[in-house]
């Protein structure tokens, strides 16, 4: 599947939880999506320390902690009407082509 972009299930703003690794439970929001790479950042998961130099804007350097990538595939979305960890389908609305994404439990739509 290297080389293919896939268009992501999961959309900026969505509360998404963690299924495996190391932060297996937390729950957050996506700040940002790379959809080329498979990854999305969320906030407050995922934490990694960076040693930076002195620089002007931060005259002290020192270890800083941000938000790493996480793959796609760890992460599971809960549906803000059932409030429960949830695949996401796509459904067709009316007879144009558009679709929407529906939660797989209570089939409520999610946009």
């Amino acid at each position: 599947m290297v080389g293919m972009q896939v268009k992501p299930k999961l959309h900026k703003n969505d509360v998404v939880t963690v299924i495996s690794g190391k932060d297996r439970g937390k729950s957050g929001k996506i700040l940002k999506i790379y959809p080329k790479k498979g990854k999305a950042i969320v906030e407050k998961v995922n934490f990694v320390k960076r040693h930076s130099r002195p620089t002007q804007k931060m005259p002290k350097g020192g270890i800083l902690e941000k938000e790493a990538p996480l793959p796609l595939a760890k992460l599971k979305l809960i549906c803000n009407k059932c409030n429960a960890v949830t695949r996401v389908i796509f459904k067709q609305m009316g007879d144009d082509e558009q679709f929407v994404r529906v939660c797989h439990k209570c089939k409520e739509m999610l946009d």
